[in-house]
């Protein structure tokens, strides 16, 4: 159990590295099915990926599961969303029933879908007025998401719900890269003119409030973050140290990664980004964490929906890898 931040650090050093052999072993199959050589783009690379985290020369997506973390936020007070904050328990409850999208999602693609939900009941404080989290409140949350990543699994796609947590997310990009607020701030669930600025509005007054201690990314996460946003960033460093490949979802896991990134360059090594969201300046996050996303569809929901519906192109992949014929099966001349 994580009890410090200093722990927390530790763990970033010890980051187990991706299979050189594995990887090469997909390679060399990849050169011998039936298809001209690189024809299948990316699927070929996702392949590969797959293989060199999981370590076996043969991937399997036999456990894909996706965790959606839920908590709530003290700014959404303020007129940061166009939704009201019971709108998050309504939401896992909905999740709880089968009645949302990702719940459709994860039963076309056969994925264990499992809802975390933080301390509902007990929203972030207002960021605007103090730190969103105490330390012992952001320690809690992260191995909380730590905890909430079980061994077996051969694909992780992870996600979150909770209204204001695009603010919370904005917020984080401002402090980590720097600029204007309104750049990296986007309309949400919906917000008219005078919500976005409220929302930037904000943003600007915590970015002010906290400026001495937003060097330090550990800081950031427990100023401007969630509790759902604090167990993402736990969730991915334990997939990391279990060899766990990660679709993340949008805009806001994605705050979650740059953290967890700015801690150490090198920790997201074993993520891929499921889709380009419609919020904010997603683009510009995925070009800054140096991620190239598997989908375009101009989505915003959130709920992993993203990451869980590039989990079905990373079965489709895998699949073509395992099952199509070799030349020699299928007696087809290979390349002269």
């Amino acid at each position: 159990m994580i009890r410090s931040f200093a722990e927390i650090r530790a763990l970033l050093t010890q980051l187990p590295p991706p299979s050189a052999d594995c990887a090469a072993a997909v390679r060399t199959r990849q050169a011998e099915l039936t298809k001209p050589l690189g024809s299948l783009g990316r699927l070929e690379e996702i392949v590969e990926f797959l293989a060199a985290w999981q370590g076996r020369a043969m991937p399997q997506l036999t456990s894909c599961r996706v965790l959606v973390f839920a908590g709530n936020h003290g700014i959404a007070a303020r007129g940061v969303s166009a939704y009201p904050a019971s709108v998050t328990a309504a939401m896992v409850a909905n999740f709880a029933s089968g009645g949302a999208a990702i719940n459709q999602i994860c039963a076309t693609f056969g994925l264990d879908l499992t809802v975390v939900p933080i301390d509902l009941e007990r929203p972030t404080d207002d960021f605007t007025e103090g730190p969103a989290m105490s330390e012992a409140k952001a320690i809690d949350s992260f191995a909380r998401g730590m905890s909430a990543v079980e061994n077996g699994a051969d694909l992780l796609a992870i996600g979150e719900m909770g209204i204001g947590n695009t603010a919370s997310a904005a917020a984080i990009y401002t402090a980590l890269f720097g600029g204007k607020a309104g750049f990296w701030a986007g309309r949400g669930t919906g917000l008219d003119d005078r919500g976005l600025a409220r929302k930037v509005a904000a943003i600007e007054a915590a970015i002010s409030l906290h400026r001495d201690q937003l060097a330090d990314p550990i800081e950031v996460l427990r100023r401007l973050g969630g509790h759902e946003t604090a167990a993402m960033a736990g969730a991915i460093v334990a997939a990391r140290l279990k060899r766990t490949p990660v679709l993340l979802d949008g805009y806001v896991a994605c705050a979650a990664a740059a953290i967890v990134r700015a801690l150490n360059s090198e920790a997201l090594a074993h993520c891929l980004a499921a889709h380009v969201a419609g919020e904010g300046a997603h683009g510009e996050v995925l070009h800054r964490l140096q991620l190239k996303p598997l989908l375009d569809l101009g989505m915003r929901l959130g709920e992993a929906s993203g990451a869980a519906l590039a989990a079905g192109l990373v079965k489709a992949a895998l699949a073509c890898h395992r099952d199509m014929a070799t030349f020699e099966e299928a007696r087809v001349a290979g390349k002269l």
